[in-house]
């Protein structure tokens, strides 16, 4: 079954209602009736193009192993989210998978040592060298925490705490973490 099928099988007000009742548990023509508040008659075609359709069998049983497969099937695979450690460092990658989706921070790890790791990731927006007003630092890293569960405040605390980033006279600079080094040619 197709998921254009059986939206266009849920696209009727009355087909919905008699879905969302049989999900709720109605289990004949008179519950769902009751449920739905349709007339027996109406709940009565519904249920059979429901049933023509292949979303409900005889018995008024909702075929949820439909439903199940569509969502599966309909899911987006696995983050497209390729942070560059993938052959080099399988773990890190599941680890930045897992909490870094779209390029925002969604979640911060409790472990220590994998939060490191993420912050060593999350520092490599700042360049080593360069100093950083308060209010620039801010702007990095509410983007990296902008619609997920950590605050920037707190990201920013755990950089300096971890030794990545220096905080003096009001200025803020990278002092720790992985460095790409090119080779020389």
């Amino acid at each position: 079954m197709t998921p254009e099928t059986v939206v266009g099988l849920l696209a009727g007000p009355e087909r919905l209602r008699v879905v969302a009742a049989l999900v709720l548990g109605a289990t004949s023509i008179t519950a769902l009736s009751e449920a739905t508040g349709l007339d027996p008659k109406a709940v009565g075609k519904a249920l059979r193009k429901l049933e023509d359709g292949g979303l409900v069998e005889p018995g008024y049983r909702l075929r949820t192993e439909v439903l199940t497969e569509l969502a599966k099937a309909s899911a987006p695979t696995e983050s497209g989210d390729d942070h560059g450690y993938g052959d080099s460092d399988p773990k890190t990658e599941a680890l930045l998978r897992t909490f870094v989706k779209d390029g925002r921070l969604i979640g911060m790890p409790a472990q220590r040592g994998r939060r490191r790791v993420l912050l060593e990731h999350l520092v490599q927006s700042f360049e080593p060298g360069v100093r950083y007003p308060e209010k620039e630092v801010n702007v990095i890293v509410r983007a990296w925490c902008e619609g997920g569960a950590a605050d920037h405040v707190s990201v920013r605390r755990y950089l300096i705490d971890e030794g990545l980033l220096t905080r003096g006279e009001g200025q803020y600079w990278r002092s720790g973490g992985w460095l790409d080094v090119l080779p020389q040619s």
